[in-house]
């Protein structure tokens, strides 16, 4: 050990000292690397914590939850419950999603809406249960109010949003003063004032608590309950005593029961998917790092060829040459990883305090969470970025191990590579193609991520083999010109080293090729759904529509509207669409279940995937999302009882009937990864009686203009909601318009945005695969001083010189971008019909964009050759031709 730190010290320090930047730049593309993933995983791990315990803070902390799968529960559900002799404390609670907009005088001038939870619950059973949400009266507040009509308590997420003071009145100034008032609107047709009386402790999205009593009342939603918390009897046996319920005569079979960890659970299980593709995004300029790495320590080891074989002269063995450079490569990568760590907890802190937890998928969208350093993934992560460099190191180390004394400190270079059947790189392909074949490992497809690990290893170990069998194509070609005839011949002769030179291209290349393949495949894929889904020109929806409110009883239009709308002069014909979540099962994500004019041909409204089936007699068909395949296990031809089971309404005298639905067919859908059911919507009438609506799809007449109709049902929808609107006052819109060229327009720069990173990661690959280049070609050249020497002695130019050297820079990286295309095509379908459908549940067509490749292969060759010309400058100087004298 001593010996090698000594060696460290002295052997290694000195050649740091004497290139700084090209340890840098080893150094910095580790860093980048370790930084990019780390900061991905410290985001993610703190989004999630904080909405575990904003979920933990709403539902307290009760043994189970009672919810419908969809609608409410009956009030008479919770006495039933409440005097089960198993039970020791049942609390009823009743959620609403509304829009607040502060109207007190304290507010903010021009009040913004912002999106509310409001949930009712009995204050009397919320310290032992969900302490969070204990009303908390301002100083001077009636000690009755958390019972009192009309009154709400707000977190401070909510204080903040409306303009709110956080502490109340204070000061003789607010002495006396009415309490602060907020306008709650839910729909076009209720618009309902509360006053402000105190805070809950609550965390995360705004929230208002009240009574539930009052909140029954003030809504209009009397004995209907959303959900009934219960804690159990100590000893109680949770699963027979559901058995039990289940069994009783007259029990709902649209109730679930929920533990109180599920919510967590399944954002975790969505955004697991997400949050693994962004880590593995984020590694590739990690894995790139690993090839510079390997030129750096390729060159260093190359111009440090007569030290070595000096050290090995004066009794150093091959193994300690093999552990200095292994361990020259494990500073760098300590080094690197350091600094990574570093780089990405200010990345991630950053990212937290401007864009929040969530990075673009929507999962935590609208959370700002602190931030969550963790020790172990940090050492995780920089373990990866130390086995990263030295896998980067291993080859050079060899080299250094392997190195002949007497040849190098002669100067004569190493001897030609060694024919090379192929065998290895044959057989690491077959495996990668066998592994992405496996199904996903927990909703995560590890195994085909692994597939494409061997893919580029094993293309990149079947480079000696495939340039041999390319170059032996073109000797003919160059035989009666001698330059090309040289660089030919050279980089056939040597294509061991060629192969190593132009690896970090092939991969980098194969990268940027599989994800520009991919991008477009899923951008086309996009493009043509949204074509499906968007058939009118005009849409119309609530003004109360957020990415927090869409789907929930807060957006909707009233029953009435759409039927109003078609009526108006200048409409053709109007669609009403409509989405509501389903919650099946309590450890999957809500279900939407869209409905819309869907008529004989659904073909013509969703993009099926296939033909869809005929439907039965006494049957109601259904069409799912490539999503539902996948989490629920259900096929076109098969019965769905469990959507039967949630829309049967709630009777106790269990003789309600439901329809028995049938699955006709598969459709594709990129905007909800917990899957879709489409159905028609006069089935969706006909089971609920539920005629409002999220969207109205709009067909003007021909010349209508579209300004005056949009002010026609703007004036309609003031008059559903029981108010008057001036022309032009669109201060306070009910409804909002966009048109499918908007809408499309918009979705695609959404997807351009999140897909940007994927370009600045591939130039950065390339960038770095042509470093490697030009420090390879360094390294030969240094190698190869007595060589171009004697081509100065028999005649040759310097030009001319320099003319071989661009040959084989040109013949290398040629092929080098020939492998890399052919993998990077691999890659993609990999990428395409692999990880997608297995992340995401989706599928899409496969799309090659030859000229973007084309383009893309004839850069690299270019900046290949020009990279080879100037490496190469050097070797047609005097020192060159000097070198040969070394040997009089």
């Amino acid at each position: 050990m001593q010996p090698m730190l000594a060696l460290l010290r002295t052997f290694s320090w000195q050649d740091l000292r004497h290139h700084p930047w090209r340890s840098a730049a080893a150094v910095a593309a580790v860093m980048l690397g370790v930084a990019l993933a780390f900061a991905v995983h410290v985001i993610n791990a703190s989004a999630l914590d904080e909405f575990s315990q904003a979920v933990r803070a709403v539902n307290g902390q009760p043994d189970l939850e009672l919810r419908a799968m969809q609608g409410p529960l009956p009030e008479a559900l919770y006495e039933r419950l409440a005097t089960d002799p198993q039970v020791a404390r049942a609390s009823p609670l009743l959620e609403l999603s509304a829009v607040a907009q502060a109207v007190d005088a304290t507010a903010t001038p021009n009040p913004a809406r912002t999106p509310l939870r409001v949930l009712g619950a009995d204050a009397l059973l919320l310290p032992p249960m969900a302490p969070a949400l204990m009303p908390r009266p301002w100083d001077g507040a009636d000690r009755f109010a958390l019972f009192a009509p009309a009154t709400v308590f707000l977190n401070t997420a909510a204080l903040q949003a409306l303009g709110l003071p956080t502490s109340g009145p204070q000061g003789d100034k607010d002495r006396g003063s009415p309490p602060p008032t907020v306008l709650l609107i839910t729909g076009l047709q209720q618009r309902v004032p509360v006053q402000v009386a105190g805070t809950v402790a609550a965390g995360g999205a705004p929230l208002a608590v009240m009574d539930i009593g009052a909140a029954q009342d003030l809504f209009g939603r009397q004995g209907a309950l959303t959900r009934i918390d219960l804690q159990l009897q100590p000893g109680t046996d949770t699963a027979a005593w559901q058995r039990t319920l289940h069994a009783e005569p007259g029990w709902p079979v649209n109730a679930v029961f929920a533990q109180p960890g599920d919510a967590t659970q399944r954002i975790s299980n969505l955004s697991r998917a997400y949050r693994v593709n962004l880590t593995v995004l984020a590694l590739v300029a990690l894995f790139t790092g690993a090839f510079l790495v390997f030129s750096v320590l390729a060159l260093s080891v190359a111009q440090r060829g007569p030290q070595f074989a000096l050290l090995a002269v004066l009794g150093a063995t091959p193994r300690q040459r093999l552990l200095l450079v292994l361990a020259e490569s494990a500073a760098l990568g300590l080094l690197g990883s350091v600094l990574g760590i570093t780089l990405g907890t200010a990345l991630a802190a950053t990212a937290l305090q401007l864009l929040g937890g969530d990075l673009g998928g929507g999962y935590f969208a609208g959370v700002r969470p602190a931030l969550q350093w963790s020790a172990p993934a940090a050492l995780v992560y920089g373990a990866l970025g130390v086995a990263a460099a030295l896998v980067g190191g291993w080859w050079p180390a060899r080299a250094a191990q392997q190195l002949p004394p007497a040849q190098t400190l002669k100067g004569l270079g190493t001897a030609a590579s060694q024919a090379d059947r192929g065998t290895l790189g044959l057989v690491l392909l077959a495996g990668g193609a066998l592994l992405a074949l496996a199904p996903p490992v927990g909703g995560v497809p590890l195994a085909a991520y692994v597939a494409i690990g061997l893919l580029l290893v094993g293309g990149i170990a079947l480079l000696p083999w495939g340039m041999a069998r390319l170059l032996a194509a073109l000797q003919p070609l160059a035989a009666r010109h001698t330059l090309p005839l040289l660089a030919l011949e050279r980089a056939r002769r040597m294509r061991g080293s060629a192969a190593i030179a132009v690896g970090g291209v092939v991969a980098s290349l194969s990268l940027a090729v599989a994800l520009t393949v991919m991008v477009a495949s899923f951008r086309g894929s996009v493009t043509q759904w949204l074509d499906a889904v968007l058939p009118s020109p005009l849409y119309v929806r609530s003004a109360l529509s957020t990415s927090s409110t869409t789907g929930t009883e807060a957006a909707l239009l009233p029953a009435g509207f759409a039927e109003a709308v078609a009526q108006l002069p200048g409409v053709e014909r109007v669609q009403a669409l409509r989405a509501s979540p389903v919650q099946l099962s309590p450890t999957l994500p809500a279900l939407a279940v869209l409905s819309r004019p869907l008529g004989d041909n659904p073909a013509q409204s969703l993009p099926m995937v296939g033909e869809p089936l005929s439907v039965p007699a006494g049957r109601t068909g259904v069409y799912i999302s490539e999503a539902v395949v996948d989490l629920y296990g259900v096929r076109p031809g098969m019965e769905w009882p469990a959507l039967s089971e949630s829309f049967k309404p709630f009777a106790c005298d269990g003789h309600a009937q439901a329809a028995i639905f049938y699955i006709a067919g598969v459709w594709r859908d990129y905007a909800r990864q917990s899957g879709a059911v489409a159905l028609d919507r006069a089935a969706w009438l006909r089971l609920t009686g539920d005629a409002r609506t999220s969207d109205l799809a709009l067909w003007p007449r021909e010349g209508t203009d579209t300004a005056t109709l949009q002010t026609a049902i703007r004036t309609l929808a003031a008059t559903h909601a029981g108010r008057t609107a001036s022309a032009g006052d669109h201060s306070e819109a009910l409804v909002e318009f966009a048109s499918s060229g908007a809408i499309r327009d918009r979705s695609l720069r959404i997807f351009d945005r999140s897909f940007a990173v994927t370009y600045w990661l591939q130039a950065v690959a390339i960038a770095i695969g042509l470093f490697g280049v030009a420090a390879s070609f360094s390294a030969q050249v240094l190698a190869r001083r007595k060589e171009f020497g004697l081509l100065a002695h028999l005649g040759l130019t310097r030009r001319q010189i320099l003319t071989v050297v661009a040959g084989e820079g040109a013949a290398w990286t040629a092929v080098g971008a020939a492998a890399g295309m052919l993998l990077g095509l691999a890659v993609s379908v990999v990428l395409v019909h692999v990880v997608n459908p297995q992340s995401f549940h989706w599928t899409m067509d496969l799309a090659v964009p030859g000229g973007r490749l084309l383009g893309l292969c004839a850069a690299v060759v270019v900046s290949g050759t020009v990279t080879a010309w100037l490496a190469g400058r050097a070797a047609a100087g005097r020192d060159a031709v000097m070198a040969v004298k070394e040997d009089w």
